[in-house]
Parts: C-alpha cells; structure tokens; sequence
C-alpha cells in the first residue's frame, strides 16, 4: 500500500510523478550526503512532494489529495525502508497541511492558491516567541527549536502564547524567517529539525489561528480534517519507525545469508540467527497491525475518548516493538555492524532517536488508556 496507489488524485491535477519506493531507493542512495548534511537533499524534498506527501491533507479545492490516514502511514513506513529521517520529513509535511488546513480561507488561498505541493515545517510544542497585536494582525518574534525539514520548507507554522493562556499559531512564508543551524544528534540527523529565528515579522490575520480552532468540528469538510488532533498526533512519528525497523530486518536478513562464522556455518542457518530473525520479524508485523489498527479508528472508525486512548496506547506499543525488533538485530550484528556506515545501524540510531518523542511516551498513553478503561468500574450500583 503507497501514498500513490491508494488515493484518488484531485481534479485537475495529475497523479503523484514519484512512489514511495521511489523516493525510499532514492533515500537509500543518498544515505551518506543527507547524514553529513544534517538535512535532506533538494532532490529528496523534491521527491517527496513529487510522491503527494506535501498534498496529502491539503483540502480538495485546492487540488490536495484530503487523504486517509491507512496510505499515508503505509506511504510512510514504505519511505523509511530506505531513510527513517526522508520519511520523518515526509510525515511531517503532509501532517502540517493538515494544520494549516484550519486557516481561514483567505490564508488557506495565500499558501495553496498556486500549488497544492507546499511544504510546511512547524514548530509549535512548545509554544515559543513573542507576539504582539497590531491592528489587523501580529508581530511576532523569537526562536523555535527542532523545526523537521525547515530548510525545504516554503512556510513555516510557529505557535506563541497570547494574552492570557491562549496559543495562537502563525503561518510564515520563507522570507520572513531565518534558519540557525542547530541539528547535531545520534540519530535523524537527515531531518535538519534546526531552529527557526523570527525578527519582528508581521502576520496578518488570514495567517493565524488559535489552538481552540483545532478542536472546532465541521460537517462540510473531509474526514481527514474532521478527526481531532489527539486520535491521530502520534502516527506521524510512529509510522517511520515502523519503516526502518522493516528496512533493517532486511537488511539484516540478506547479510545473515550470506555472513560465514568462524565455524564455517552461515549465519542463517544457526539456531540462534534464526531466532532472531523470527522475533525481529513477528515484533515488526505486530507493530505494523497496531498502527493499521490505528489508522483504520482514525479514517472510519466513531471517535470516542476510548478510540483516542486506543490509538495512543497503540501508537507507542508499536514503537516499542520496532524498537526492540531493531535493538535485537543490531546486537546480533557483531563487531562489523558497529562500523560507520552500516546500513542496519543507521536504522538503529534512527529508531532510537524517533522512539524517543514525547508523543510516544508509553506511560504517557498508558495512564490515558487506563483513565479511560477503568472509569466507572469499581463503582457501587446506585
């Protein structure tokens, strides 16, 4: 299942040039450049929304795609076989559409007016900066940090608190931005989340929303938009995880094949190979099931506070399991696997990286699973 395959292309607009297979073996050859680049190639970027992933929830009036949750974790997971931090960026890219889709429409027609391919960084938790109203919009200055993909990013969305405890969101257009380069990490390191600099910029009101829009439900517009933040926030960052976990495996897999101990034997054919392959894999396909699970409440499924809680315990089960799919293959790699430039360690650093968001946080969702689960229960019948 891609990006590409499974959704029907806007009207008047052609389908995606690029799949993600595409974009994942062009990922793979550009591995070395994007890690000493700290940020992705200007062909990488290009592929990306050449895939549909900068469109994906861009309404469809304005020749987006409005897509389902199902293609874009599926087009995801398939990007970061080849490069989990290309697939982190391309995520992140169509999740921040989705964001700026609550603009009012004068904005909306200001960013999407020309082209539905716009890419969008963001950096809006925490809240950051200062802004200041002025007749019929705001100045806004300041620093916001770990803004994925910026450095290809044609606007970005900030957000800063308000008067009193009211955050308010902000798109800018790359002229009214600087980039200070910050990114240095063990893992991720393609997706340049550098720091965003704003010196007293201007953002006039069809560029702005508040936090509050976000929980705003409308009849009139597509699924995608209508489901609220908290069921879906964590696919995102899962869903590359998932991806490199799969790409190590066969990466791993293929060397075992072929990788002679000192006893002569392959790899693949001891017993201890073998059952590390097998637990690698069943972990991964599990967490494969978890968030198809997931994507699945979000594209169809009736949103209560038990989907939400569903979704996020599920999300973070799933990147635990990558997680230790990885950890296990990695270890099992040896003293050559250690070596710079190895491919399944690439992949390790990645998912050690990317597990560590906060939005995965197992017992972040297990203690909203179980508030959710056990409400109720343990009470006296009237």
């Amino acid at each position: 299942m891609t990006v590409s395959t499974l959704l029907p292309t806007a009207p008047h607009h052609t389908a995606p040039a690029v799949t993600p297979e595409g974009v994942a073996a062009l990922a793979r050859r550009s591995g070395p450049a994007v890690e000493d680049a700290r940020r992705l190639t200007p062909e990488l970027a290009g592929a990306l929304s050449e895939a549909g992933f900068a469109r994906h929830f861009v309404p469809r009036r304005w020749g987006g795609t409005a897509g389902t949750f199902r293609a874009l974790v599926a087009g995801t997971a398939t990007v970061a076989e080849g490069c989990a931090a290309t697939a982190w960026c391309g995520a992140l890219y169509a999740a921040h559409g989705r964001l700026a889709a609550y603009l009012p429409e004068a904005g909306q027609r200001e960013l999407w007016g020309a082209s539905p391919d716009v890419r969008i960084a963001a950096a809006v938790v925490p809240p950051s900066g200062t802004a200041v109203r002025v007749g019929e919009g705001w100045r806004l200055s300041g620093e916001w940090t770990y803004a994925s993909g910026v450095d290809h990013a044609h606007w970005v969305l900030l957000a800063s608190r308000v008067a009193g405890a009211e955050i308010r969101i902000f798109a800018l257009p790359r002229a009214q931005f600087e980039i200070r380069d910050t990114w240095r990490t063990l893992g991720l390191r393609g997706t340049g989340s550098n720091t965003v600099v704003v010196r007293d910029a201007f953002v006039p009101d069809r560029l702005t929303l508040t936090q509050s829009d976000l929980g705003t439900v409308r009849s009139d517009v597509a699924r995608c938009h209508r489901v609220p933040f908290p069921l879906v926030a964590q696919l995102q960052f899962a869903a590359p995880i998932l991806g490199a976990a799969q790409g190590a495996r066969q990466i791993w897999a293929q060397t075992a094949a072929r990788r002679v101990r000192a006893d002569g034997q392959l790899t693949a054919q001891t017993a201890a190979g073998q059952q590390v392959l097998a637990r690698a894999a069943g972990e991964i396909q599990a967490a494969r099931l978890l968030l198809e699970g997931a994507a699945a409440r979000a594209d169809d499924g009736v949103v209560t506070p038990l989907a939400i809680a569903e979704n996020q315990r599920d999300c973070a089960l799933a990147a635990e399991l990558a997680v230790a799919a990885v950890d296990r293959l990695f270890r099992a790699g040896g003293a050559a696997g250690q070596a710079d430039g190895d491919p399944v360690q690439r992949h390790w650093r990645d998912v050690t990286a990317a597990a560590g968001h906060a939005a995965l946080r197992f017992e972040t969702a297990a203690a909203a699973y179980s508030a959710v689960e056990l409400s109720g229960l343990g009470r006296s019948a009237d």
